[in-house]
Parts: C-alpha cells; structure tokens; sequence
C-alpha cells in the first residue's frame, strides 16, 4: 500500500516541480533579455517534457529498460489516443500545413525509427535486441535537426513566439527554479522505486507499469494543456502539443536514455511500438479525410476506444 502511495504522490512533486522550473525559469530569462524565442523553444519545450526525462534518468541509470521504454511509447500512446482523441471529442482539430506536412510525419517517422533500433534480433539476427548508445547519439541528432527546424519556422513567423512569462524578481525566481529541481528529483526518484515495487506486488510487469500508471502520469501536463486548448478552440495548440510531446519523447528522451545507458528491449515490447507505429500513421491519415485537414469528432472517439482496448488487453497479459 505504501508503495503504491508513494507512486501515485510521486506525481505531485514531479508536475508541480516542472511547473515551477518553467515558470520561474522564463521569468529569470526574461529579466535577462533573453528574447521570447529562445525562451519558448528551450525552457518552456523542454520543461514540459521533464517529467518524462527525469524518470527515464532514474531508470537508465539503475538500468530498468522497460521502464525506459515504456514510459515513452506508453506516453506517445496516450497522447494520440487518449488526449487528442478527447481533444477532438471537445472540439475537433483543424491542423494548419506546416504541422501537417512536417511535424506529422515527423512523429511517424519516429515511431517508425523506434521499432528498427529496436530489432537487432529480427534484423540483424542479434541474440538480443538493444538500442545502444550509437543509436542513442543518432535519435539526439534527429532531435537537433527538429530544434534547427523550430528555429527557422519561429524565424519565418510560421509559429507564435509569443509566451506568456510571470513577473517575478531574479531572487525569487532562483529560488523556485532550485525549489522546481528538487521536486523534479524527488517526485522522479520516488516513482521509478516505487513502479518497480507496485509490479512486483501486483504481480505484473515493470512494462505493464510504465505503460500504464507511469506514462499516463507523466502526460498530465500535456492532458491539461490540451483539453484547456480544445475547449478554447485553440485547436493548433491542442494538436501542436502531442506532436511535438512524442517527436521530443522519442528523440531527446529516449536518446538521453539510451546514451546513459543502453536499453534492452524485450520482445512483447513489440507490440507496443507496432501499435505506436499504426496509431502515428492513423493520425496522418485521419488528417487528408473528411472535410478538410482536421480530426473530427468520431476520429477522437475512435482513438479513445482504442486506447482502453489496448489497455485492457495489456492488464489481460499482465506480461
């Protein structure tokens, strides 16, 4: 019970802790003249993704694979199936082109360049299947030509650079970005102890949980950012926020965590990134169907039924 306690409050820390390091931290980079475009594509991008970096950390560094790949596929997952398709139930999504043309099949390709890293044995006849720490470097490489892309869009006027920053004097604002920090550590720490307990006790796999618990409480910040934005027809917002959540969770986090340490990948995992595979290419299709490039209503309807099938299955295999 207690450790099922500490997984579940372990969110708290973490969430509020990368709150609290984007806040204050944009603040800090304001009172400094650091221009809004800087500020949005590296404080604000990667806070918001902290949660699921710094329990990968923890993860790769006492070498809990299926934590790591877990974590990120199962929140890929949920963001497209859960948190997009009830986006879309609220409001549906119109996409504008260069999201459509770029970031998409962007998303796409980096499910697709999951599951080859992910297969020595089915590829290359390996006796394990492992994402070392070269194909680690090769996802980062990926992650810095999507940052260089970012740029050039921001640049051209393509995305809003605008953000909104409190205002808050330079010693508060350190002192709520070391406060963030800690949170961050405690929260992290406390949930991959704790996942890997709460497994054993429920008798499931590490995988399972990561899938599960873990991944879905990583994604709050994105569940929150979304839905708020669906209801306010910000739908560029709702849609933008997944796409770029999964590119960053495949190439920067699951490259940090890879190059850490590698990850062994074990075969039922397969299954989840084949599903991350044809969910990534269903939101592509989804987005040329209909009227127009948007995913309507019954699309996001489709996408939550999917999700609890799958994760009902899993639960099923408890494997």
């Amino acid at each position: 019970m207690w450790n099922i306690l500490i997984l579940i409050g372990g969110f708290f820390p973490l969430i509020f802790g990368a709150n609290y390091l984007v806040d204050y931290a944009s603040s800090l980079a304001k009172k400094l003249n650091i221009p809004n475009i800087v500020i949005g594509l590296t404080i604000v991008a990667f806070g918001t993704s902290a949660p699921e970096l710094i329990v990968n950390l923890f993860a790769a560094i006492h070498h809990n694979s299926a934590l790591v790949l877990g974590n990120v596929i199962g929140s890929n997952l949920f963001n497209v199936m859960m948190i997009l398709g009830l986006s879309a139930i609220i409001y549906p999504l119109a996409v504008k082109s260069n999201t459509t043309w770029i970031e998409i099949p962007l998303c796409f390709l980096s499910s697709v360049l999951v599951i080859v890293v992910a297969n020595d044995i089915l590829i290359d006849g390996s006796n394990q299947a492992i994402i070392s720490r070269t194909e680690g470097i090769i996802l980062l490489f990926f992650f810095i030509i999507f940052l260089v892309y970012n740029i050039r869009a921001m640049l051209r006027g393509e995305i809003s650079d605008e953000v909104e920053v409190k205002d808050s004097s330079v010693l508060k604002s350190l002192l709520f970005i070391l406060l963030g920090i800690v949170l961050l550590v405690i929260g992290g720490k406390a949930i991959e102890y704790s996942a890997v307990e709460v497994a054993k006790l429920l008798n499931i796999s590490d995988r399972i949980i990561a899938l599960t618990i873990v991944s879905v409480g990583t994604s709050l910040p994105e569940l929150a950012t979304s839905l708020v934005a669906a209801k306010k027809r910000n739908t560029d917002i709702a849609i933008g926020n997944i796409v770029g959540s999964n590119i960053f969770n495949v190439f920067l986090i699951l490259g940090v965590s890879s190059t850490v340490y590698p990850v062994v990948v074990s075969q039922e995992s397969n299954i989840d990134m084949l599903l991350n595979v044809f969910i990534s290419l269903l939101l592509f299709i989804f987005v040329f169907t209909g009227r127009g490039r948007r995913i309507e209503r019954w699309e996001g309807i489709l996408f939550v039924g999917f999700y609890l099938i799958y994760i009902v299955v899993l639960l099923t295999m408890k494997s």
